[in-house]
């Protein structure tokens, strides 16, 4: 899918416009510095029709986000959470991948971003599972990444900022062409950051161990899985985790907006265990699929209806 032909509207500056014309000019100060925020976030059709998951908490860090690298976003958390689901509805969606994002343009060349005007857009397509509904099912292969470590100092990671992804990016890239689906991130000292673009867990003896927020993104969905731990009685413990730990565990997975969850079966040359999803990865999985689509009436004001 080349993501351009996709034929639908797309939200920009407050208008609908044709997706061929959601178009920015090549010297937009967020092209050439990664001083946007963005977000992902998924609506998924459920028995009373297409809900949004967690729109107010994305949207919530959306403003957090721009908050921390200093943009102020022209318009209110309302109008945009409105204007997602518009996006939805407009482009006659069932299931979602919703893209807001917040930029610099071009009314300025150079570091300085006082003088330049926030752009905000919002798209929605239908995307499947981020790494594919087979991975989904059957887990993937994961490279402990050799790129540059992450220093807590060195990098705004609360914030959800398009210049965070480079790293993510190579990482990512590297561990393709060596045969894996993913990436596993370390930090300076190295411990077990992340994914990608995903938080990780690890399953020993039962127990829930995910790393804690030093410098990984507080994922929503990281969120959502530790309180269904709860409801199904598996503790969760978020501390550092060593590399050691991933190689020696139970069973290992990744959770996202995109990823959802999604089981790791082989990390380096390596398999988790028998090389298969475990119990523990399937029973959260199975309860986050239920959620998402309405099956939960728990957590029902999680979902926002179009």
């Amino acid at each position: 899918m080349i993501i351009s032909d996709i034929k639908g509207k797309i939200w920009l500056n407050g208008t609908f416009c044709d997706w061929k014309d959601a178009n920015i000019h090549v010297l937009s100060h967020t092209l050439h510095y990664g001083t946007g925020v963005f977000e992902g976030v998924r609506a998924y059709k459920t028995d009373k029709g297409t809900c949004i998951f967690r729109l107010q908490d994305h949207t919530e860090r959306l403003f957090q986000s721009a908050s921390l690298i200093g943009m102020d976003i022209p318009y209110s958390k309302d109008e945009l959470m409105d204007v997602q689901k518009a996006s939805v509805k407009e482009n006659q969606l069932e299931n979602a991948y919703i893209r807001p994002i917040c930029f610099y343009g071009n009314e300025g060349m150079g570091l300085r971003a006082d003088n330049l005007r926030v752009h905000v857009a919002i798209a929605s397509w239908d995307w499947g599972p981020y790494l594919g509904a087979e991975k989904i099912t059957n887990g993937i292969k994961v490279k402990i990444s050799q790129f540059p470590k992450r220093e807590p100092e060195a990098m705004l990671y609360k914030a959800k900022a398009t210049g965070n992804y480079l790293n993510s990016m190579l990482a990512l890239t590297d561990a393709l062409k060596c045969g894996f689906d993913e990436a596993l991130i370390l930090g300076a000292d190295d411990s077990v950051n992340e994914g990608s673009g995903e938080n990780f867990f690890l399953v020993k003896n039962n127990k829930l161990i995910t790393p804690d927020l030093i410098t990984v993104l507080d994922g929503i969905t990281r969120k959502t899985v530790i309180d269904l731990a709860k409801d199904l009685e598996i503790h969760t413990e978020e501390r550092k985790i060593k590399t050691q730990e991933v190689f020696d565990c139970d069973e290992a997975f990744f959770t996202g907006t995109a990823a959802e969850v999604t089981p790791i079966i082989q990390v380096d040359n390596q398999h988790i265990s028998n090389g298969e999803p475990g119990p523990i990865t399937r029973k959260l999985q199975s309860s986050y699929f239920d959620l998402i689509h309405g099956k939960s009436s728990k957590y029902n004001n999680w979902l926002s209806l179009v």
